[in-house]
């Protein structure tokens, strides 16, 4: 019986190829994923630097733009849900495209970039005050829990993905001193998901300027037919107050540079 079970299976195989492949198992292109994005854009995407474009006013889905209202399908991520749910005053949208033909890199390389977490420590940015490049986040620790301030290593270089996970951080911010951060990674659909958000409040000065939950930076990793597909979205959600005190969209926008610089360069130097 079990031989006759084995070779019905071997020959509906070969009779119907298609159904022994799944659709994630095949790598799309770039123009696949966003087709009808303008030459511009899509020229950003390719470049070291990225494509960015951010969102005032409480943004909800019918005006934050086509590629985010038009893509979300193609990305099958969901990734736009837990931040227009937060009415956030500021969204900042990225696409960007780490360069890799033919396989170079994968989605463990991006696990293992993601898991490091103590490479965010010291990156630079560009301080419009102090008008110097001075480090982000001058200090990096990763915790053994939310509500513990207990510091563990980074694990070693992995080989396999765990269908999810989660991390806990502590990041001293130049601007806000001590931060602190929870992060999942889930693999979904055709890549693999990775959530930033604040499980405590972020204050200026001792007073809480962004409420516990209320920063949320989404990531969608896919390998693609041109490398490695970044898809991002961060948003904020403050008093208007504080977003007259605080210019938002540039806090939001350096924040995830520095955590998009952090992970291409975990992968690239793998």
């Amino acid at each position: 019986m079990r031989t006759v079970l084995c070779f019905l299976v071997l020959k509906c195989m070969v009779l119907f190829p298609a159904a022994a492949q799944t659709p994630q198992s095949v790598i799309r292109s770039f123009d696949e994923v966003f087709p009808s994005l303008s030459p511009a854009a899509r020229a950003e995407a390719f470049s070291q630097e990225g494509y960015f474009r951010t969102f005032s006013g409480r943004p909800s889905p019918g005006n934050i733009g086509q590629d985010l209202a038009a893509f979300q399908g193609a990305l099958g991520s969901g990734i736009a849900d837990a931040v227009i749910a937060m009415r956030p005053v500021v969204i900042v949208e990225s696409i960007m495209v780490i360069p890799g033909e033919g396989g170079r890199y994968s989605l463990l390389d991006v696990y293992n970039a993601l898991s490091q977490t103590r490479n965010l420590q010291g990156r630079l940015y560009h301080s419009h005050r102090r008008n110097a490049y001075i480090p982000l986040f001058e200090e990096v620790t990763r915790l053994d829990g939310g509500r513990r301030n207990v510091p563990i290593a980074d694990p070693p270089r992995a080989s396999r993905i765990p269908r999810s996970e989660t991390i806990y951080m502590r990041l001293r911010d130049a601007n806000f001193g001590n931060t602190f951060y929870r992060a999942q990674m889930v693999l979904e659909g055709r890549g693999l998901r990775f959530t930033m958000t604040n499980n405590r409040n972020i204050t200026y000065f001792m007073v809480p300027v962004i409420r516990e939950g209320r920063f949320i930076a989404q990531m969608y990793f896919e390998p693609i037919a041109e490398g490695i597909l970044i898809y991002s979205l961060a948003g904020v959600d403050v008093s208007n107050f504080v977003a007259g005190m605080i210019h938002m969209p540039s806090a939001i926008s350096k924040r995830l540079e520095v955590i998009l610089e952090w992970v291409t360069d975990g992968i690239t130097s793998r």
